[in-house]
């Protein structure tokens, strides 16, 4: 498949974790990775040009010495970010991954991301950026973005990598949910794994003819799937699921109502991502 693995890094603590769970996939699908690090507007070429706002009258040396100066910063961000992608590559190497090229942008990344995504199986991303250690509570500034604007499946990498054998699918009967199991069915990726469908909240006829269609399409496709309905809300009880029974990796729909809604009232998109430990697949 020419589809490949997108992969985003930048210089944060996620970098080798997105590293590690890009390989997996590749391994599972033979697709090349592609390692994009993108250099924003005030880091690259559009830096702010700071010899501007000198006052009238001051001297020539110190107006071309701030000039130099945000050439060097540039020059010094192009490089940082050429280091990133290496180290990122070597590190893919190492996982054995032979399909492997690197990207270097500038501009905004929710603008890149949308420009390639078509050439993309799956973006893969990690959870925090580069202030992770000094917001814990808190997401990435482009992670939110992106899942609301992506087409493609996006695999928010978890703080470090594990072997990935269980799988959870979060089912609430809806269009990306729908989307989510049709995907898993079709994905080498999803071959061989342990996958458990569960729905959080009240049993009902709809909701167990939801989850039988669910199993008919995964089991269709070689995947035998588990299915099972739990009380409660969704972002409690599947937290607790994914730490109590072990499950490496959780699956569903991201961001199902509207903007202005989640703005209001959160997210369990959100709320999940924060809470789980363990990296997500999200469809919109």
């Amino acid at each position: 498949m020419s589809e490949k693995i997108i992969a985003l890094v930048d210089g944060s603590v996620y970098a080798a974790s997105v590293c590690d769970h890009a390989a997996w996939i590749a391994a599972r699908t033979e697709a090349p990775v592609e390692l994009l690090h993108v250099l924003g507007r005030r880091e690259g070429a559009d830096t702010k040009d700071r010899s501007g706002a000198i006052a009238l009258g001051a001297r020539t040396a110190l107006l071309n010495e701030l000039a130099a100066l945000d050439a060097q910063c540039a020059k010094l961000m192009m490089e940082r970010g050429r280091a990133i992608l290496d180290d990122a590559r070597t590190k893919l190497e190492a996982a054995g991954v032979t399909q492997g090229t690197t990207r270097l942008r500038h501009g905004d990344i929710v603008e890149t991301v949308a420009e390639i995504e078509d050439q993309a199986r799956v973006i893969v991303i990690g959870k925090r950026g580069e202030a992770a250690d000094f917001a814990t509570g808190h997401l990435g500034s482009n992670l939110e973005r992106i899942l609301r604007s992506s087409h493609k499946p996006i695999l928010v990498a978890s703080r470090a990598f594990r072997p990935i054998h269980k799988v959870l699918v979060a089912f609430d009967g809806g269009t990306s949910a729908l989307k989510a199991i049709d995907h898993i069915a079709h994905s080498p990726v999803f071959q061989g794994l342990d996958v458990h469908v569960v729905t959080v909240g009240n049993e009902s006829a709809q909701v167990a003819k939801g989850l039988e269609t669910a199993q008919a399409i995964l089991r269709a496709a070689g995947i035998a799937a588990e299915t099972s309905v739990l009380p409660g809300q969704p972002e409690t009880v599947l937290a607790r699921l994914v730490e109590d029974a072990g499950f490496d990796l959780l699956v569903m729909g991201a961001y199902g109502h509207s903007r202005i809604r989640s703005l209001i009232i959160g997210s369990t998109t959100t709320a999940m991502i924060r809470a789980c430990k363990v990296p997500l697949v999200l469809m919109r």
